[in-house]
């Protein structure tokens, strides 16, 4: 099962550490002097922090055991090194501290501040080698990993938005179960019909914490009307207008005029998933991790693509990375070696089953490995599918900032204590001067 959720993701911190990059980059680093790291006629050591427990551990583990057997001149020490969530606090002061991991699991969200680091890796010419098969990446994860046009990070996991819904809810209210190719105005009038206050059911649920969870379900409903997160140059907030006035109405209209909407302001969404997970919420938009709990808990269910407001079935992805860290020449090329060997298909069906992810590559769905398990667990085919139609958040440092602006307006339309053109005009506000600082 997955080890996090995107509530979890410590966006904050990215503006804390900043001045720790900067300082990295003055100060000492694991040269190939430091722990058989090829100065000597052993093999090249290598540190990965996974940030990793339970089943993902389990399958990076063996997957570490056995690229150590077949590669004889590179060893791997794989170390949780914290759990994900922290990685980043925990990669940045190793930064500034002069000893660092070769590789690290990081969110997405975090590339674009730790490429800032003179220690971070450029990719760039390394993945134009044909054995990285780089163009099966799913669109999604090579984007997830660009920044400022560069290549500073290696895709680590993806995953993507769809609906989960309760079928048992829906035959006891006699409502037909959604398909692709439904609208917004069918997610909200469904959910008011799946909607009784006297059981305790909601129609549907959305985090009310203004966090990144929050914020992130926004995103397909901008796209899909045309609007983006920031406009083509990265100056100004691409939601103003129509894309952003509707999405923040159509969020309040569920909410406060029919009442059909679970607020959670609880991090992580766990009441949220919890109350869905109890047979007393109808549908909710979320990702593939969400599938072992519910099926836990022993819940009916199906999956279907988001609607959508157009023609444009967009959904969004929030793809994580392995970013790489220059310890000296010969650390680098083993630490390179290990990340393209980690990403090729045979492996990559392996960790994404541990993981509770989705394929990188558009090869690795036609692993027997994934195939099995594609097959057991109902409805994972749409997340995939869904990869195809994925975008992602733009790979800036002024994200965090963004973000927050952003969901401090999604609350506000939430709860009613604004309406949607005063909170959208206080978030584009907000958005536009997170992007002026960066």
């Amino acid at each position: 099962m997955r080890t996090r959720k995107r509530a979890r993701i410590a966006l904050v911190a990215l503006l804390t550490a900043l001045v720790a990059l900067v300082v990295a980059g003055c100060g000492s680093s694991g040269d190939d002097d430091d722990g058989g790291g090829g100065s000597g006629d052993g093999p090249v050591e290598i540190t990965f922090w996974h940030g990793q427990n339970q089943t993902a551990e389990k399958a990076l583990k063996s997957l570490v055991a056995r690229f150590n057997e077949s590669h004889p001149d590179i060893v791997v020490k794989a170390e949780t090194g914290a759990l994900s969530d922290s990685l980043y606090q925990k990669t940045t002061a190793a930064l500034a501290g002069g000893k660092y991991p070769d590789i690290v699991y990081q969110f997405g969200p975090n590339v674009a501040s730790l490429a800032r680091s003179p220690k971070a890796l450029d990719l760039t010419e390394a993945v134009r080698d044909p054995s990285w098969r780089w163009d099966e990446f799913y669109p999604a994860a090579q984007e997830a990993t660009m920044v400022d046009g560069k290549v500073r990070a290696v895709p680590a996991l993806i995953d993507s938005m769809a609906v989960v819904y309760n079928r048992r809810l829906f035959r006891e209210a006699g409502v037909a179960e959604p398909r692709a190719g439904w609208t917004w105005d069918d997610y909200r009038a469904t959910a008011r019909q799946l909607t009784d206050s006297g059981k305790g059911q909601f129609g549907t649920g959305w985090p009310g914490v203004g966090d990144e969870d929050t914020v992130w379900r926004l995103w397909p409903m901008v796209w899909q009307l045309g609007g983006d997160v920031t406009a083509e140059d990265n100056t100004k907030a691409g939601f103003s207008g129509e894309p952003g006035l509707r999405a923040f109405t159509t969020i309040n209209e569920m909410a406060v005029t029919d009442r059909s909407v679970y607020i959670d302001k609880t991090a992580g969404s766990e009441k949220m998933i919890g109350i869905f997970n109890s047979n007393r919420m109808a549908m909710i938009p979320t990702g593939p991790w969400q599938l072992p709990e519910t099926i836990e808990a022993g819940i009916d269910y199906g999956v279907v693509p988001l609607p959508s407001f157009s023609d444009r079935p967009t959904t969004i992805s929030g793809p994580d990375t392995w970013m790489l860290f220059d310890n000296g020449e010969a650390r680098a090329r083993a630490v390179t070696e290990f990340a393209k060997w980690l990403t090729l298909p045979e492996q990559d069906a392996e960790w994404d089953v541990g993981a509770g992810s989705l394929p990188l590559r558009t090869t690795t769905a036609a692993q027997p490995v994934w195939r099995r398990h594609s097959a057991e667990v109902e409805g994972l085919d749409v997340f995939v599918a869904a990869l195809e139609d994925a975008r992602v958040r733009p790979t800036i440092v002024a994200y965090p900032r963004l973000s927050e602006a952003t969901g401090t307006g999604i609350v506000e339309v939430l709860l009613g204590s604004a309406d949607p053109q005063a909170a959208l005009d206080k978030a584009v506000e907000g958005a536009d001067e997170a992007l002026a600082g960066d």
